[in-house]
């Protein structure tokens, strides 16, 4: 039998899967696992599988779980493997049957082995063995420890094997590899050394002098230091072309990615005729990655830019194993404006697996984030319906192994010049292609019934890929409608779709959209209008079917048959676009044929719907939050969040739509929905770490409510204004509102709003340090909490006075203030309470001399950090964390956890927290030396 923990939990015998049960059963099987062939007592079992959270039955529940698993392992192994012994349990099996020692073991060969290639095979088969995160499916302290200090032993055999293959003059094959590590630790001067390294062997001597530039700046910036005796003798050595630096042996194998890689194109168009030309232009602009290919492809609306670079990267994906990132940039959106290269860049950046918080705020850093991820990857970036080159521009990836393709319907002369792209102008299909393209479409049997209605549709076409699929679409859904009725109408009719831009755009187009919209039955051609009244990129089911007022089973039957009619596209499961021609045209129709009273009431449907599901959503998030007055706000039954994982799916999904319609209320005057979807989006805000963008809502909420006679709801923004600024640093302008919405809660006599506005001064007041001030306000609070009748806030209440008493030094009244505001908690079910007071009672603990009792304070709260996804807050929880453990002597335990708060620390911006976090590490690293 063989046993897995680098991954999730399973057991295996002769390759088949064994079922070992649910995810505490397996629990059980890996904490027996960690020490197979010993003896496990009962009570480590117990802690290792629940942590602090056992069951009361706990010794009971263990035994049925023990009970099961040994049944099962005698009945796959046909001998009994698991034993009871005085004490404990032990689990008879081989050690090496068990992945992560068997990991240990071809470790501890490879180091012990004098040739390289065998060495190298070890650590190759070692770390093959990994599947995912180790314990992937287990989360308790017990695990979370192993799992990290798995994680440590796989990153020294990562960076022994780089070693090895750079011996063995593997440079080539390792370079993106090595770039993806120092990117993620860029003051590891071991891994800017190999970097360097291999860079120089593969004939790059200046990007290695320029990477031991940028090593030397971090360190100097991040640490006040220089790089080590090391690493400047290499690059000194360097400078010198030192022989003894070349590659030994033959000429390195080409480079090739280790690494996940993004699939983001749309589908291919289903059929595709012609452009052979530009085929083959294409091939030979793509080359074989030495030079950065640029193709700007351009051509009127409706000719098929996108459809032929889709066609051409589905045909040309393998040329690109590094993956594909595609964009629409909805440069002639006739909803909205062109999507800023920011936003686009945050798409690409998460497609490369950069989380929210950890993506920068300006464009800049973004784009220079976005050029070292995709540096020496062989990747194909598709940039579709650009505006501009200034669009385009920082989208642009500054290596010669990516390819670009980018379309749109103004010739960007700045490409040519500057980049040496190469122009591609699409011209209408020929008479033969677009009759060709129209009888795919439409069948041959078909066509050959009315050859002379097919040749007069093709006429009308134009040789316009996009009208020809429309009018096929037509036809089809009617099947019985004649040919030559459609050709009639296409020839008669007329719209009044206007050119997007200086681009000529073909009025046989226009009359396709309108023979194609008259077609549509009633209920269909409502919905089409409406859709093109509604805010945003793009449009979800349940937003779809407020809009029009039916069912979401309904609305889903109309979304489909608009799809199938190439009006909508599905772009993701239950979201739905529209191109952005059939957007402008549908928008007009919504205009000039939806009566003003019905496209109203769809308004406020769909706007009720938006504020009313955000409002509910994050009452999911954070219970605790006073309600605020939902005016006509509702929230649809299906489909509507109903837990707080769901609530943040939620918000994430129609986040853009969310602020499409918050700018689209700002521009309306509606003043009472820009303060309230503010209000809803706040935590969310906060949560995923979109700081700014909580801000710019919150700044439009102030100057909505100042428009209204509602001083409270102004008070209230304030409030909430001046706490966004407080993670920015602004305190200045923290305090401002701040005392705005203090002397606007005064004048209404809102107690509850001024109790907040107390304990958000003190936190303001805590930013900077004054720490007796910021215990002032606390007391404030709970003076005022004391008598309102709110437990949780009354909870919250404690534990900032608390906290602030410890900041003073005052541990004995914090400790009873704390441990008021956990009984509290716990009995309210309030976690994110909970998680604070936890972290207060840490640090109180553990400045008061009791570092064990500080230890379990901190793990619990870093346990409910991460169940609440509070980033902000976990990296301080993981510094105090690092502080305890280090007091207990338990060194290495401390570097982990002040190096994953670091980590948080500078994705969030924080360095004056990130340099006390160095600070320590580099104790650490002078006491173990």
């Amino acid at each position: 039998m063989e046993f897995r923990l680098l991954g999730s939990i399973e057991a295996h015998t002769g390759g088949t899967a064994i079922d070992v049960g649910h995810a505490r059963q397996r629990g059980v099987l890996a904490a027996l696992l960690v020490d197979a062939g010993e003896v496990v007592r009962a009570d480590q079992l117990i802690e290792r599988v629940w942590g602090a959270s056992s069951p009361q039955r706990a010794q009971s529940t263990l035994h049925s779980y023990l009970s099961r698993l040994r049944r099962t392992l005698t009945i796959q192994s046909g001998e009994p493997l698991l034993h009871r012994r005085s004490g404990g349990y032990l689990l008879a099996i081989d050690r090496l049957a068990v992945d992560l020692h068997r990991f240990r073991h071809l470790c501890a060969q490879a180091r012990s082995t004098p040739d390289d290639n065998t060495a190298s095979g070890m650590l190759g088969l070692a770390l093959g063995l990994w599947r995912g995160n180790a314990f992937a499916d287990l989360d308790t302290p017990y695990f979370n420890l192993q799992r990290d200090a798995a994680d440590q032993e796989r990153l020294a055999a990562e960076l022994d094997r780089c070693d090895i293959r750079l011996r063995l003059a593997h440079h080539g094959e390792l370079l993106a590899e090595l770039l993806t590590r120092t990117e993620a630790h860029p003051l590891d001067e071991r891994a800017a050394g190999q970097f360097m390294l291999a860079l120089f062997r593969s004939g790059r001597a200046a990007d290695a002098l320029a990477h031991y530039r940028l090593t030397r700046r971090r360190l100097n910036e991040e640490l006040g230091s220089d790089p080590g005796v090391a690493l400047q003798q290499l690059h000194e050595r360097m400078i010198a072309g030192d022989p003894a630096l070349d590659a030994p042996g033959a000429p390195v194998p080409r480079a090739r990615l280790l690494v996940e890689t993004p699939r983001r194109l749309p589908a291919p168009p289903a059929v595709f005729i012609g452009r052979a030309r530009e085929m083959a232009e294409l091939d030979r602009v793509a080359g074989t990655g030495d030079v950065m290919g640029v193709a700007a492809i351009g051509g009127t609306g409706g000719i098929g830019k996108t459809w032929l670079a889709l066609h051409w990267a589905h045909r040309n994906v393998d040329r690109f194993p590094a993956g594909q990132l595609y964009v629409d940039l909805r440069g002639f959106d006739p909803a909205g404006d062109p999507v800023p290269a920011s936003v686009a860049l945050q798409g690409f950046l998460e497609a490369l697996g950069v989380a929210p918080a950890e993506i920068p705020a300006d464009l800049p850093g973004r784009t220079a984030l976005y050029r070292s991820l995709v540096a020496a990857r062989r990747m194909l970036i598709l940039l579709d319906n650009a505006r501009s080159t200034a669009q385009v521009e920082p989208l642009l990836p500054g290596s010669p192994s990516c390819m670009v393709l980018i379309t749109g319907r103004r010739q960007l002369a700045g490409l040519v010049t500057a980049f040496g792209a190469q122009p591609l102008a699409l011209d209408a299909l020929l008479s033969s292609e677009g009759r060709e393209l129209l009888v795919r479409h439409l069948g041959r049997r078909r066509a050959a019934r009315e050859p002379e209605a097919t040749a007069a549709l093709v006429a009308h076409c134009a040789g316009l890929p996009l009208a020809t699929s429309i009018v096929a679409a037509r036809a089809r859904i009617q099947s019985g409608l004649p040919l030559a009725v459609l050709a009639e109408e296409l020839g008669d009719r007329s719209g009044r779709l206007d050119a997007l831009d200086a681009d000529d755009l073909n009025a046989n187009l226009r009359a396709v959209f309108s023979s194609s919209y008259q077609a549509l039955e009633p209920d269909l051609a409502r919905m089409f209008r409406l859709l093109g009244d509604a805010p945003g990129p793009d449009i979800g089911l349940s937003a779809a079917a407020e809009l029009t007022g039916q069912s979401a089973a309904r609305t889903r039957v109309a979304l489909r048959r608009l799809a199938a009619a190439y009006l909508l596209q599905e772009h993701a499961p239950g979201r739905y676009r529209m191109h952005d021609l059939v957007h402008l045209y549908a928008a007009e129709r919504c205009a000039h044929d939806q009566p003003a009273a019905v496209v109203e009431l769809a308004r406020r449907r769909l706007a009720a719907f938006y504020t009313g599901t955000a409002l509910a959503a994050d009452r999911l998030l954070s219970p605790q939050r006073t309600p605020i007055a939902t005016g006509a706000a509702r929230v649809r039954t299906s489909g509507a969040p109903t837990d707080a994982a769901a609530a943040m799916a939620w918000f994430e999904a129609e986040h853009r739509c969310l602020l499409a319609r918050h700018r689209e209320a700002v521009e309306r005057g509606q003043h009472a929905e820009v303060w309230r979807l503010a209000w809803a989006l706040d935590t969310f805000h906060w949560r995923r770490g979109y700081l700014h963008e909580r801000v710019a809502m919150l700044e439009a909420a102030i100057a909505a409510t100042g428009a209204l006679p509602d001083p409270a709801a102004l008070a209230l923004n304030h409030r909430l204004l001046g706490r966004a600024y407080v993670p920015l640093g602004q305190h200045h302008r923290a305090l401002h509102h701040l005392r705005r919405a203090m002397t606007g809660y005064e004048e209404v006599g809102d107690a509850d709003g001024q109790a907040q506005t107390q304990l958000n001064l003190a936190l303001a007041w805590e930013h900077v340090g004054d720490h007796r001030q910021a215990l002032a306000h606390a007391a404030a609070n709970l003076r005022i909490r004391s008598a309102l009748g709110n437990p949780a806030r009354e909870a919250e209440a404690y534990n900032a006075v608390g906290w602030y008493h410890a900041r003073i030094q005052d541990y004995e009244e914090a400790a009873r203030y704390c441990h008021r505001a956990l009984a509290l908690c716990r009995e309210l079910g309030f976690r994110e309470g909970e998680a604070y007071t936890s972290d207060s009672l840490g640090y109180v603990a553990h400045h008061s001399g009791r570092p064990v009792s500080a230890l379990q304070h901190y793990l619990d709260a870093l346990k409910l950090r991460r169940e609440l996804g509070d980033t902000y807050e976990e990296a301080d929880t993981l510094a105090h964390l690092g502080d305890v453990y280090c007091a207990l002597g338990r060194t290495a335990e401390a570097v982990d956890a002040w190096r994953a708060a670091l980590a948080l620390y500078e994705a969030q911006h924080r360095p004056r927290h990130a340099a006390s976090v160095v600070s320590k590490l580099l104790d650490a690293g002078r006491s173990a030396a």
